[in-house]
């Protein structure tokens, strides 16, 4: 049941605080039972459905792997932690932190600590660099299951956390592997190596996360990870349009658009998918930038409810207009081409937890009827499309939480 009588109304206080959830699939008429088995079952789509994206190796491996590209990624590997802690998952947890400690974590030289961003799904590496997201991921999911379960099962999983952190904090620069932290502004890095500490990613901005590591983390830092928290919400209102809501999936420091040359990097994106969860996640948790937090999320719906609620593309320059076909990144073996990806969907969707104006209803509905299925020229990515679709029902049904000890 979907229904338009009740208005939306933004909580103006954050979990961290009070320790309650939304459930705004509730507040709009569908049913708790409904919500519960829909969840339920997109978890399920996930990790044991056919078009399953996560697989067990023996008695005690695991790995989430993205399909279309045969691999292992840190970021797949830590949102699986992440989502196995958020639904009490320890055996999913355990086995895919195992995986990533034997095949993907350095433990010693230059990179010792930080993670090799994509293996072979045999476990071998295909690049040694890491993709600074998935290690905030690991970090903070640990910190979680540490809350959750304790240290005394198996994992000392605050130790682990803090190995990463304490690995990153002492960086300097031998071998061309640096801090995730970029040491002047403070803010994560593309990659922690000296090409990628150049530049950043909007969508790696997750103050809400350093927030936890305050709290938790135990390390001494909490005053550093405080800050580091204002300077992300301080950056992604310098990153994002202020009239389309959009961002590049790339940018300096300052959130200035990269250039190389003639080509400007200013397209929003797949990685830029993750910006509106992002925001709506520190929203719940903090709600410490929530004027600018929920004029953002009206001012992006409004934007893609403009070129059509149930056709607009996933890829746009963040002026509003549409890229050329070398400006696309393809996706997988697919041609290049604008598509409805239900990522998007998926993400657009969870930021009505942040909106007051009634076009918010909408993109619940449209995320609530979403088919998970191929496209007509047969492209279907169980993988990121399928994560953001479930990290997106956890959020509007109330279920991505804070785990506090």
């Amino acid at each position: 049941m979907f229904t338009q009588a009740q208005s939306l109304k933004p909580w103006n206080k954050g979990a961290f605080e009070t320790g309650k959830y939304r459930n705004l699939f509730v507040e709009m008429g569908y049913s708790k039972k409904e919500v519960d088995k829909r969840l339920q079952q997109t978890f399920d789509d996930v990790f044991y459905g056919p078009n399953k994206v996560y697989f067990e190796v023996g008695d005690s491996l695991g790995y989430i792997s993205d399909i279309k590209n045969n691999d292992a990624r840190t970021e797949g590997m830590s949102y699986g932690m992440m989502i196995a802690v958020q639904f009490n998952k320890k055996d999913i947890f355990d086995r895919l932190w195992r995986w990533s400690k034997k095949y993907m974590q350095h433990q010693q030289g230059p990179r010792e600590g930080y993670f090799a961003w994509s293996c072979q799904t045999d476990g071998k590496q295909n690049a040694a660099g890491s993709a600074s997201d998935g290690e905030l991921y690991y970090i903070t999911s640990l910190i979680f299951a540490s809350n959750r379960w304790g240290d005394n099962t198996g994992i000392n999983y605050k130790a682990e956390a803090k190995r990463i952190l304490d690995c990153s904090f002492s960086k300097n620069g031998e071998g061309d592997v640096l801090p995730l932290f970029h040491p002047e502004y403070e803010l994560i890095t593309f990659t922690p190596d000296k090409f990628g500490s150049r530049i950043t990613d909007p969508s790696y901005h997750l103050p809400a996360f350093y927030e936890v590591w305050a709290k938790w983390a135990d390390d001494g830092r909490a005053d550093t990870y405080k800050r580091m928290a204002e300077k992300a919400r301080e950056y992604l209102h310098k990153a994002i349009d202020k009239k389309t809501g959009l961002n590049a999936d790339m940018s300096n420091y300052d959130g200035s658009i990269l250039s190389f040359g003639p080509n400007k990097m200013d397209v929003f994106r797949y990685d830029s998918w993750r910006v509106p969860m992002n925001i709506t996640l520190d929203y719940e948790w903090s709600c410490a930038d929530s004027k600018w937090q929920q004029e953002y999320a009206e001012t992006i719906q409004n934007f893609f409810y403009s070129k059509g609620i149930k056709t607009y593309g996933d890829q746009y320059r963040i002026d509003g207009s549409e890229p050329t076909e070398k400006e696309m990144i393809p996706a997988g073996n697919y041609p290049k081409k604008l598509r409805h990806s239900i990522g998007l969907v998926s993400t657009l969707g969870a930021a009505s937890l942040l909106c007051k104006h009634p076009k918010a209803k909408e993109f619940v509905k449209e995320l609530w009827e979403a088919k998970h299925q191929p496209d007509a020229d047969g492209y279907f990515d169980a993988y990121y499309d399928g994560l953001l679709h479930l990290f997106a029902f956890m959020h509007l049904s109330g279920n991505y939480r804070v785990i506090g000890k």
